[in-house]
């Protein structure tokens, strides 16, 4: 999956995996893309994860990403929330999880910052809608799309995850990278890059980006990042399907 592990308080231990299944390869903000703009995709989201739990019974804080899908709720990956054996879990926010959307460029404007409350599990897709404290105003949220995406459709990403996997960290800055669809599976898209390079690509701390279609100050969110090599690649990157799981968002976030 595209989380890692963060050093906390001395410890560092890898983490996040979907349930029944092994801890995987993890992804990063976006490798060879480029700055967003300040004033741009003000929905993507930054989640700051603090005290996640460790199989070996230690802890550790990590980073996943996400978009603003309604003005209380935001889509990431299932995976980010997990608990001491790495099964994803719903319910009350398993460990304290913030949110920050509204900025491209943290050193320059911090953005808003909302404390997650509720995490909702979508099932079989590695998806999760995390409920915020607060509703978020002024900023517009992507839509979710219902159509089956098809070969050759290209989207858009937008991540704060790490540039490179060789000692990675999350980014300060978002990145956006524009990829297209190689692969159309059952509950999955395999994605490859098209620009600023055919490298561009999902990265650690990218768990749970948005693969979208801009449009406005908004869009229409086709796919959430899952799984790929390590950053940079030309390979294809898993990303979870939300047409399918359209009617399940709809009917939690109104």
């Amino acid at each position: 999956m595209r989380c890692r592990a963060v050093i906390s308080a001395g410890v560092f231990a890898l983490g996040c995996a979907t349930a029944g299944l092994a801890t995987a390869s993890p992804a990063a903000a976006v490798a060879n893309g480029s700055d967003v703009p300040q004033g741009q995709y003000a929905f993507a989201a930054k989640l700051a994860l603090t005290g996640v739990p460790h199989p070996g019974g230690s802890t550790y804080n990590s980073v996943c990403s996400g978009s603003l899908v309604a003005p209380k709720w935001v889509l990431t990956s299932g995976h980010c929330f997990h608990d001491a054996n790495n099964n994803r879990i719903a319910g009350a926010v398993p460990y304290p999880t913030t949110v920050t959307l509204g900025t491209s460029d943290q050193t320059t404007k911090p953005g808003e910052t909302r404390k997650v409350v509720q995490v909702l599990q979508a099932g079989p897709n590695d998806a999760a809608l995390a409920q915020l404290d607060q509703p978020v105003t002024g900023i517009t949220p992507l839509t979710v799309n219902r159509a089956t995406p098809a070969a050759g459709q290209r989207l858009t990403l937008a991540g704060w995850g790490s540039l490179t996997a060789a000692n990675p960290k999350p980014s300060t800055k978002l990145q956006q990278g524009v990829v297209e669809v190689g692969q159309v599976w059952p509950t999955t898209l395999g994605v490859h890059g098209v620009s600023p390079a055919n490298t561009t690509s999902a990265c650690a701390y990218d768990s749970g980006a948005p693969y979208f279609l801009p449009s406005g100050a908004g869009g229409q969110l086709v796919a959430v990042e899952n799984n790929g090599p390590d950053c940079p690649h030309s390979g294809l990157e898993t990303t979870s399907r939300v047409d399918l799981i359209a009617d399940w968002i709809a009917g939690h976030i109104g």
